[in-house]
């Protein structure tokens, strides 16, 4: 035999060695394709559920309960009209307006506070973010005002940024 001949004879030998093998069995080759198409199909729904996430967000901003009381001594009296507010929604909401009977807080010669932060009107913006709680405060002066006694109702609208409005009707003490 000469060299050519074994060369041959050792492919050949490959060859049929490599026939003789046995692929991967049908049922590794079945557990394989299923795993794989259920990672694919975990991560599109991770992906959607992100984008999803993105598009769904809403603001919902509830009056939780609101309460006036007449407070001040004589000659400086005026009404405490005191709001809680909690946006149950998934976004922050912006507060930009706060009237009450349907005319702005800044006619009534007044002011409406946000946690404490006295304004002449709502006009800056408040942002309440999802779910947290804010307290609004609308200080009205009695004596220019005396239209407004005690069992009188009150309609307190707060507009929001995203074009909502927040109603409550609130009777004066």
């Amino acid at each position: 035999m000469n060299y050519t001949e074994n060369i041959q004879e050792f492919g050949k030998i490959k060859v049929r060695k490599m026939l003789s093998r046995k692929a991967v069995s049908p049922v590794i080759s079945a557990v394989i394709l299923v795993a794989v198409a259920i990672t694919v199909a975990v991560a599109v729904s991770y992906w959607m559920g992100g984008i999803t996430g993105q598009y769904t967000k809403f603001e919902k901003v509830e009056i939780q309960s609101g309460v006036c009381l007449k407070q001040g001594v004589v000659g400086s009296e005026y009404w405490n009209i005191t709001i809680i507010l909690k946006n149950s929604g998934t976004a922050p909401s912006t507060l930009i307006g706060c009237f009450v009977n349907e005319v702005e807080v800044d006619a009534y010669n007044t002011s409406a506070a946000v946690d404490q932060l006295a304004v002449t009107t709502m006009s800056n913006m408040y942002t309440i973010e999802s779910g947290v709680t804010k307290y609004i405060s609308i200080l009205i002066d009695y004596d220019n005002y005396k239209n407004l006694s005690s069992g009188t109702n009150v309609n307190i609208k707060i507009h929001s940024a995203g074009g909502m409005d927040y109603i409550k009707l609130i009777e004066l003490i």
